[in-house]
């Protein structure tokens, strides 16, 4: 059975673009599994993500599942990317020719993946919705998102 649903490869072709010069060695499959957790897990519930991690429902999960992980995963990894640690502790990458983003810089990029990542959640959890049938472990009633909402940092109940 596979650790996560995606791999970092997966991320990186899903949440980077192509002139983005980052590795797929800097995803780990922690940050994969960090971002599953609260946004899958809490959608499809255990039994379908068990299930979709032992190979059932890969349309799905290709189609609807991988982007909602790949962008949340880029999400979670954000302050890792804009700074570095090592043997003297954590410094913010900067050379001559490049430097760090500002803090408006990032707050625009964090915003645009927010938005990014909850259009991607709330796109799996119609068509689950739209089509329970074709999923024998789904339960609409588990689906935390049918019973609330987070926009703006702000919880909803439904």
């Amino acid at each position: 059975m596979k650790q996560t649903l995606i791999t970092p490869e997966r991320v990186m072709a899903l949440a980077f673009c192509d002139g983005e010069c980052m590795d797929a060695a800097t995803v780990s499959v922690v940050d994969i599994a960090v971002a599953e957790e609260p946004y899958v897990v809490a959608a499809v519930g255990t039994e379908m993500y068990e299930a979709m991690r032992a190979g059932k429902y890969t349309d799905f999960c290709e189609e609807y599942v991988a982007p909602v992980v790949a962008v949340r995963t880029r999400l979670l990894m954000l302050p890792t990317m804009v700074t570095r640690s090592g043997c003297f502790g954590v410094s913010v990458p900067a050379s001559s020719t490049m430097k760090s983003p500002s803090k408006e810089q990032l707050v625009l990029l964090e915003r645009s993946l927010r938005e990014k990542a909850r259009t991607l959640q709330r796109r799996m959890c119609r068509y689950l919705n739209d089509n329970t049938g074709q999923f024998a472990e789904y339960d609409p009633a588990k689906n935390l998102f049918n019973r609330c909402s987070n926009d703006g940092n702000i919880v909803q109940t439904r």
